[in-house]
């Protein structure tokens, strides 16, 4: 994803256990990370402390890199600051809280043997890099007259306000030759340049006579703030120039003139984490290849073969990508497929049949329920073929085509060894389906070439049907084998096959809301 996605946790506490016995406790909640494909725990900081209450809302915050493509494990331990008691502990996947319902999420605090331990409330919010661009017009009216011969030639200096209380310069406009009333040209600048994201930093405007050689004559002074400007673009707000040393001089000094805002507006560039907290729901789809050319189930050689020691390449595949996934998902109901294989009881040949055998609802419960309904499958069906991959791409576009207005977003993980037998058909799918709120990621296990895969994944040559071009790039492929590494080391190898899997599916969910102007719905207030 975006590198430098920050994401800042605000944790408070309900109800929590009452360890003094003179006053309530003082609680601390100290956040440990695990480093991503190992086991250990480290700690990343801790709140204050906040003395005597068992319902604290601390105020120092976390901050944490968020990638979506990884599972980034979170502990908070709950303590008492001196005396060091344990109040509790939670343990929850970063992306849980960002996919949480408004970025909110209460977890039961536990640990503690047979007590109640309260709960812990997280919230999260990506922290404004402001990506923000404002446009604004300004005039003025009845500017002081400085030059001898004509009118004066007006241009204005924009200067932002710094910690330090010195001014940067951040914007000049053009100048308007010849008039004490000019309209100077809309402009744009970054809301980081003009207040650095704070929007109430002082912003001071100058007001200029240019001259010739470069000695420009001041005219006068106002100040603003980024909110007093996005304020006035409903009631043209009027600012009043002033020289201080005119207004020193002269007792009946009104003003040097007036600066008038005539329009301001604000275009986000909005990420990913936008979308998921304004409500866009991902949906998970499984495809699983049951085709002859996988070997049978039953020898060790198959591809489909799980040992009592070791799932297949296919379940390990399904179980990487899909744990991250599930994180997004709220109903956590995934249809999955299989495809090329006869299917009981008339040995049909089927390229979608349900792997939990229910036609009307080929839901599975979670992971899990997807890894039982494909292992139960596979004892009941007969590996056969052809390999055809459209048939499941389009029921999946059927979908995504009902909901198109941003709440909703499809990932279709199609899992194969890659022999495909409907090339044309699947490229016409999908160049189909890059007009829809989908994506297709696929996975090919075993040893082939995947000179196919490669084609449909169009992130050299753009995929194309029939003379049309795929709207956009909507499939990632990925081979199992350069995940499998020698050392054994298998939470750490499929770690890395589901981060490159899901690197993408943020940018091409972006490049569809962008394509339809679709906004990131504002997720409501408490």
């Amino acid at each position: 994803s975006v590198p430098g996605t920050k994401v800042e946790l605000t944790v408070s506490c309900r109800n929590l256990l009452d360890m003094d016995t003179f006053s309530k406790s003082d609680p601390v909640v100290v956040l440990f990370v695990q480093s991503s494909g190992t086991s250990e725990w480290k700690e990343f900081g801790r709140t204050e402390v906040i003395d005597n209450t068992l319902n604290p809302d601390f105020v120092r915050k976390f901050v944490l890199d968020y990638y979506f493509e990884e599972k980034q494990n979170l502990r908070f331990d709950v303590t008492v600051f001196a005396a060091q008691d344990f109040l509790g502990q939670a343990f929850v996947a970063l992306g849980e809280v960002i996919g949480a319902q408004r970025g909110r999420l209460e977890r039961p605090l536990t640990g503690v043997p047979g007590k109640r331990c309260g709960t812990i409330l997280l919230l999260a919010e990506e922290l404004s890099n402001c990506r923000d661009i404002i446009t604004m017009q300004l005039c003025a009216n009845k500017l002081d007259k400085k030059d001898f011969f004509g009118k004066s030639d007006p241009f204005l200096v924009f200067y932002r306000s710094n910690e330090d209380g010195t001014f940067t310069i951040c914007h000049k406009t053009e100048v308007v030759k010849n008039t004490l009333n000019p309209v100077w040209q809309p402009f744009t600048i970054p809301v980081r340049a003009l207040c650095n994201g704070d929007y109430d930093r002082t912003v001071k405007i100058d007001v200029y006579d240019w001259d010739r050689d470069g000695s420009h004559d001041f005219i006068g002074e106002f100040a603003t703030s980024y909110r007093e400007l996005s304020r006035a673009q409903s009631q043209f707000t009027v600012y009043e120039v002033l020289n201080p040393r005119k207004k020193c001089k002269k007792k009946k000094y009104v003003n040097s003139g007036t600066v008038t805002l005539l329009s301001f507006s604000v275009e986000s560039e909005f990420t990913f984490v936008d979308y998921i907290r304004g409500g866009t729901q991902l949906n998970f789809t499984v495809a699983i290849d049951f085709t002859a050319s996988n070997g049978l189930p039953s020898q060790p050689t198959s591809l489909h073969y799980a040992s009592p020691y070791q799932l297949s390449a296919y379940a390990l595949a399904l179980k990487a990508v899909g744990e991250i996934i599930q994180d997004y998902d709220s109903d956590k109901l995934f249809p999955a497929y299989g495809f090329g294989a006869k299917v009981p009881p008339d040995g049909k040949i089927s390229h979608q049949f349900p792997l939990n055998n229910n036609a009307e609802n080929p839901s599975c419960a979670g992971i899990e329920g997807v890894l039982e309904s494909y292992l139960q499958s596979l004892r009941t069906v007969q590996l056969y073929g052809p390999t055809n991959f459209a048939p499941v791409i389009n029921q999946v576009a059927g979908t995504a085509a009902q909901v198109t207005d941003g709440s909703q977003y499809h990932v279709l993980l199609i899992i194969t060894d890659g022999v495909i037998s409907d090339m044309l058909q699947t490229k016409e799918a999908i160049v189909t389906a890059s007009a829809l709120p989908m994506s297709i990621i696929i996975v090919g296990v075993g040893p082939a070439e995947f000179e196919a895969m490669e084609e449909l994944d169009g992130d050299e040559v753009r995929l194309s049907s029939r003379g049309r071009f795929a709207e956009r790039d909507i499939v990632q492929f990925v081979p199992f084998r350069d995940y499998v590494d020698d050392s054994g080391n298998q939470v750490l190898s499929m770690a890395r096959l589901a981060k490159d899997v899901l690197a993408e599916i943020p940018e091409q969910l972006l490049s569809y809301m962008k394509t339809r102007d679709i906004k990131p719905r504002r997720a409501d207030p408490e």
